[in-house]
């Protein structure tokens, strides 16, 4: 990718600057509160929007901060054309990186048992992306604009956690000593 093209990271931090605005550090603390979605590097957060602002795509501005300035991005006109765009393309899946599914991959390598224990603890870990999840779902309703749009997207979170729960149910099975 050159250094002028946006990427799937670039629509994200895009549609989270949204219509308010907001700081790289606004944008790290709302991918960290769903986690399930924050899948960039923390650096990210901040190389992002000084890239995208100095493609046009946004414009900073300098608010006081609790101990120093900080900046906070708006959308420009030039970003809101280029999620426009994005918006008509089709939608495509995106791949897949999976923890639960590298663990069956190795199965055969590093034995049953260790696979069978290790995707057990997986439970702990989405029960907290559930909580998370229900988070989201009561800061919607402080969001009318978007409240429909996260609640679909909770949704669908929900019903994927689900599925890996299901995925553990059945290596606990298939894998039983």
């Amino acid at each position: 990718m050159s250094s002028d093209e946006l990427s799937l990271f670039s629509y994200e931090i895009l549609g989270l600057v949204g219509r308010q605005g907001a700081g790289p550090h606004d944008l790290l603390r709302m991918a960290r509160r769903g986690r399930i979605l924050d899948w960039a590097g923390e650096s990210q957060y901040y190389v992002e929007p000084k890239r995208l602002a100095k493609l046009g795509y946004l414009e900073a501005r300098k608010e006081p901060g609790k101990t120093r300035e900080r900046t906070v991005y708006s959308i420009t006109e030039q970003g809101m054309e280029a999620l426009r765009e994005y918006a008509r393309t089709p939608v495509t899946f995106t791949p897949v990186k999976s923890d639960p599914l590298l663990r069956l991959l190795i199965a055969d390598l590093v034995g049953e048992e260790v696979t069978r224990e290790s995707m057990a603890t997986l439970r702990e870990d989405i029960a907290d992306l559930q909580a998370r999840i229900a988070e989201t779902e009561a800061a919607a309703e402080l969001l009318p604009h978007r409240r429909k749009y996260l609640l679909l997207a909770t949704g669908h979170l929900r019903r994927l956690l689900e599925l890996h729960l299901d995925l553990v149910d059945d290596v606990q099975r298939e894998l039983a000593p």
